[in-house]
């Protein structure tokens, strides 16, 4: 009689045990299943003129981050990725500091940024392209990306300023609204090269219509106590509109002392002075005046959705240009990491690059904003995927660039106001 509770007891024993051992073994299959969390570099400003961009465009990447790893969760087990954020304090010497610090001492493949054209373009040349790092600017629009020498390694998710360049000559010129026409017409433009090329790119569309360009005036990297004699040269031939290329931590000195001491108020403005800190400086005196930014159609689907979700999460639309295209670069540095988990690929800077085009570019299953689980499982069953983004269709070229569509807005009412987008077909290439 005492046998049978024994053997029951010992085949209890060992049943308890196999399947303690299978949920172990369970777990810890689990554990190998869950994806390595990928640390991205997130290289903005929140020190130095584009100061006012960098908090925004943070938001608007870790909107994109916090969706990808929401799909992850759903389809992987697991988060994906993870944002650094480093301060570029919109300076070479600085972005260069701090981007070594993330590719050296974090282990970055990848990283967003810079904001600025000459930032970028010193971390690319200095940091990223040597070390085999991805790197995908959201807003340097200068055209010298499009020519350094990058083994392919930068990218960016706006539109260069070529393009900018022939819309503000077209509003300009008069072109697109005929109660807003000039024929002699300056720059002051930040010296570096996003500045350099915005301004080349305006004056000969400028002078290409007819108009004559009277000063090309350019104005110190760093933030100076005064523009007056810049000033002084950007008037002396009577301009009858200045084009203002730059960034508002100068922008909102020289516009002041350009109206104090000068009485000129006609500026055109471009993305880097498209800014709410330049309304509270200038107040009445900006009403009114017309810009030009890089950016998406209000009516894209993919914008649609972008400012949707991120009104949900921080309660207010996106104020600020390029934010769309930061969480585009985002976005699709996310894919790009799903890939390589797909395939199995360890994730490094060369593999991130070249899965770029294949998440991005057609032909491929279009998937858009926030429809990142769906990406996710066609990555699994294997089908082709291309990004349609918040800024536009995301579609690098050979040299790791995308058209979007220029915006025309305006300083109006105290706010920044959409008035005109201009397509690509629109644009003609001068």
């Amino acid at each position: 009689m005492h046998n049978q509770p024994r053997s029951i007891g010992i085949a209890a024993r060992a049943m308890v045990t196999a399947l303690g051992l299978t949920a172990v073994l369970a777990a810890s299959a689990l554990a190998l299943a869950q994806p390595t969390v990928v640390p991205v570099g997130a290289l903005l400003d929140y020190t130095g003129p584009l100061a006012e961009f960098g908090p925004a465009h943070r938001d608007a990447a870790e909107l994109a981050v916090m969706q990808i790893n929401e799909a992850a969760t759903a389809v992987f087990g697991g988060p994906i990725m993870r944002l650094i954020h480093e301060d570029a304090a919109t300076s070479a010497a600085v972005g260069v500091d701090r981007a070594r610090k993330l590719v050296d001492v974090d282990g970055v493949p990848a990283i967003l940024g810079a904001l600025a054209s000459g930032v970028t373009i010193n971390v690319a040349e200095a940091v990223t392209v040597p070390a085999g790092v991805l790197q995908i600017s959201q807003s340097s629009t200068s055209p010298l990306l499009s020519i350094i020498e990058d083994d392919d390694f930068l990218f960016r998710t706006i539109a260069s300023d070529a393009l900018q360049g022939v819309v503000a000559a077209q509003l300009a010129s008069g072109e697109i609204f005929e109660d807003y026409a000039f024929t002699r017409a300056a720059t002051i433009y930040v010296n570096n090269p996003y500045g350099q090329g915005l301004s080349n790119a305006f004056a000969r569309a400028f002078e290409a219509r007819g108009g004559t360009v009277t000063a090309q005036v350019a104005h110190p990297d760093e933030p100076q106590p005064t523009y007056a004699a810049l000033l002084e040269q950007v008037f002396a031939a009577d301009p009858e509109i200045v084009l203002a290329i730059g960034y508002p931590g100068q922008a909102t000195v020289y516009l002041t002392e350009a109206r104090d001491l000068f009485g000129f108020t006609n500026f055109q403005y471009v993305d880097g002075t498209q800014s709410e800190l330049i309304i509270e400086v200038m107040g009445a005196d900006v009403e009114g005046r017309y810009g030009t930014s890089p950016g998406a159609d209000p009516d894209w689907e993919g914008f649609q959705a972008f400012v949707t979700a991120f009104e949900q999460v921080y309660g207010q639309r996106p104020p600020l240009p390029f934010m769309d295209s930061a969480y585009d670069a985002v976005a699709v540095m996310g894919l790009a990491i799903a890939k390589a988990i797909v395939d199995g690929a360890e994730v490094t800077g060369t593999v991130l690059r070249d899965n770029l085009r294949v998440v991005a570019n057609p032909p491929g299953e279009t998937v858009g904003v926030n429809d990142f689980e769906r990406a996710f499982e066609l990555l699994q069953e294997g089908v082709d995927i291309a990004y349609s983004g918040a800024a536009g269709a995301v579609e690098f070229d050979e040299v790791g660039d995308v058209i979007t569509a220029v915006e025309i807005w305006q300083y109006a009412g105290g706010t920044i106001e959409s008035v005109m987008i201009r397509t690509a077909d629109m644009i003609p290439h001068d």
